[in-house]
């Protein structure tokens, strides 16, 4: 099974939206928009999906993603190696036997998304896929219809113990079982120190001892300061403003955890695939460290 997954290169990318020009076809908005959508404010969701090459965004995500990229023209890059990272720790997962996932901060579905590559390894696997942008969500549906093993819920992780609680995620994962949990470049969209350990210590109570938890979240260790400043300027006029942790910042999500090695590392750097592998030649590149880490015992509540 999983030699017939994609595994992304440097060499192997084409984006949804290239197919859709390709093949002369409209980049439409079709169903995933409803008319109380805030289309003038920047959504960092619909942000990701444009440095993706997705065509679900509006004309201020764009213009401010391009801005971003013009900060650090590398951007485009980061987000394929935390698709990449993705990829790799859901097969990890799988070899671990779980069989259960929450996504949280999945943004706008594209090709090899968790619940394409965990039931490619096991077809009873179920998903969850959380987020608080409507357009993410309406369109997750919309392409999930029909899927009874997973589903896509509207809730703010900056409110755990309420998203936690939807009732979709509970008809459809049970906690009294080890569960894998990603939120992958979630945290750095809470600024707030105290409220991201809140997030990730909310979690961790949630959750059967056999469980596990994966993180991947920017690092200023490697941005020049200048850039920094600039893109965190930026994304303070977005749906969501950022915030680049140091890398000992990043080391206290994992607290009292096992981390699996090679522990908290560049994201290219954990557990490579192919000498092929996108940003393997220089990790440091992809400004992001990631990292898997196991639950030996149910952690006490926040």
């Amino acid at each position: 099974m999983r030699q017939a997954l994609t595994r992304v290169t440097a060499k192997t990318l084409v984006s949804p939206a290239d197919q859709h020009r390709e093949a002369g076809r409209p980049v439409s908005q079709g169903s995933w928009t409803t008319p109380d959508i805030a289309t003038d404010i920047p959504s960092v969701a619909r942000m990701y999906d444009y440095y993706l090459g997705g065509f679900h965004n509006f004309a201020a995500d764009r213009a401010a993603a391009e801005r971003a990229l013009a900060i650090y023209p590398g951007l485009r890059l980061v987000m394929q190696a935390n698709r990449a990272f993705l990829r790799r720790t859901v097969r990890y997962l799988l070899d671990q036997g779980i069989d259960q996932f929450l996504d949280i901060g999945s943004g706008i579905p594209t090709a090899g998304n968790i619940h394409e590559v965990a039931q490619a390894g096991n077809p009873q696997a179920t998903v969850v896929y959380v987020d608080a942008d409507p357009v993410a969500v309406a369109h997750s549906q919309t392409i999930l219809s029909g899927q009874p093993r997973t589903v896509c819920v509207l809730a703010d992780a900056r409110q755990p113990e309420e998203m936690l609680q939807q009732p979709e995620m509970r008809q459809l994962l049970r906690f009294d079982r080890p569960l894998g949990v990603l939120a992958l470049m979630l945290l750095h969209f809470v600024p707030d120190d105290a409220l991201a350990l809140h997030v990730v210590h909310t979690l961790r109570a949630a959750l059967a001892p056999g469980s596990f938890l994966v993180l991947s979240h920017a690092t200023g260790d490697q941005i020049p300061d200048d850039a920094r400043t600039q893109m965190t300027k930026l994304y303070a006029n977005t749906s969501h403003p950022i915030i680049a942790r140091s890398s000992q910042q990043i080391a206290q999500f994992f607290d009292g955890l096992q981390l699996v090695p090679p522990g908290l590392v560049y994201l290219p750097a954990w557990r490579p695939e192919d000498p092929d592998d996108l940003l393997l030649d220089d990790p440091a590149r992809s400004i992001t460290l990631g990292g898997v880490a196991e639950l030996r015992q149910r952690a006490a509540q926040p």
